[in-house]
């Protein structure tokens, strides 16, 4: 019976420090993806700015030809707006 108690403590012992070093190993590489992630995110971050600072001016050109007639008939209901507006009196310093 003490040689069972015994071996069943060994094996407890055993099994408590492979689960030991499995957290150390599971910590220590969820650590270094973790600074992989936040490295990989920030390099997405500098090229997709750079992507998009590249990028937007071209698109804002391709859809510029659906959006001029709108452009235009703003312009001109605020050019209507503002040529039937009376101007302001001069203030009268005192």
């Amino acid at each position: 019976m003490i040689t069972m108690s015994v071996l069943l403590m060994l094996f407890a012992g055993l099994w408590l420090v492979v689960a030991l070093v499995g957290i150390v190993f599971k910590l220590t590489f969820a650590l270094i993806g973790g600074l992989f992630h936040l490295v990989g995110a920030m390099l997405g971050l500098v090229f997709g700015g750079l992507a998009l600072l590249i990028v937007a001016p071209i698109v804002a050109l391709a859809v510029l030809p659906f959006c001029l007639p709108v452009i235009l008939l703003v312009a001109v209901i605020w050019a209507i707006a503002r040529s039937h507006r009376t101007a302001a009196p001069a203030a009268v310093p005192h």
